[in-house]
C-alpha cells in the first residue's frame, strides 16, 4: 500500500492539513475528508462539471486533479462561495427561473457562470452557452439557465471571484 503524503492547503479561506492517498482527487478530498459535498462527482472524466471548484482562483474540474496537486494552493468550493454572498444573484435567478430542477448540476453550473461575469460581465446568450457548454443538464434543456445568468448579468451579478 502507498504511503499517504501530507498536504497544507486553505479551503474556503480555511487552512487545512491532512494526510492524502497519492491518487486521492480533490473532489474525493473535499467530499469524504472535509465533508462539503456541494462538489459533486458526476462522470469522475472530467466531462459533466459537477465536480467542479476553484484552484487558486481558476475553475477546474476536481475529479481531474489529485489532492497532492493542491498542495499550497487556495482551494474554493460552492459553499465558500455562496457563504461569502458572491453568488447571491446567481442563485436568485436560478431560483427565479426554474434553472436547479435537481439541483445536481447547479453547483458547478454556479461557479462556472460566477467565472463567465466576472471575466464579461455583459455576456451574449451565445456566450454564456459557449462558458457553460462544458457542464451537463439533463434536466432543464439549458434554456432556463441561461435565462438565469442573463438575468444576473443584467441585475450586475458580475465581477471578481
Amino acid at each position: 500500500m502507498t504511503k499517504p503524503i501530507a498536504i497544507s492547503l486553505a479551503v474556503n479561506g480555511e487552512p487545512v492539513e491532512a494526510l492524502v492517498r497519492p491518487r486521492q482527487h480533490l473532489a474525493d478530498f473535499l467530499r469524504d475528508t472535509l465533508g462539503l459535498t456541494g462538489t459533486h462527482i458526476g462522470c469522475e472524466h472530467g466531462v459533466c462539471g459537477a465536480c467542479s471548484v476553484r484552484l487558486d482562483g481558476d475553475v477546474v474540474r476536481g475529479c481531474l486533479v489529485l489532492a497532492v496537486q493542491a498542495d499550497g494552493a487556495q482551494v474554493e468550493t460552492i459553499e465558500g462561495a455562496s457563504d461569502s454572498g458572491e453568488l447571491a444573484s446567481l442563485q436568485h435567478a436560478f431560483a427565479a427561473r426554474n434553472a436547479l430542477q435537481c439541483g445536481y448540476c447547479t453547483p458547478g453550473m454556479l461557479l462556472n457562470a460566477a467565472e463567465l461575469l466576472a471575466r464579461n460581465p455583459s455576456p451574449s446568450r451565445d456566450d454564456i452557452r459557449q462558458h457553460l457548454s462544458g457542464n451537463y443538464c439533463r434536466c432543464t434543456g439549458y434554456q432556463a439557465i441561461v435565462d438565469a445568468v442573463e438575468a444576473a448579468a443584467r441585475a450586475g451579478a458580475g465581477g471578481a471571484p
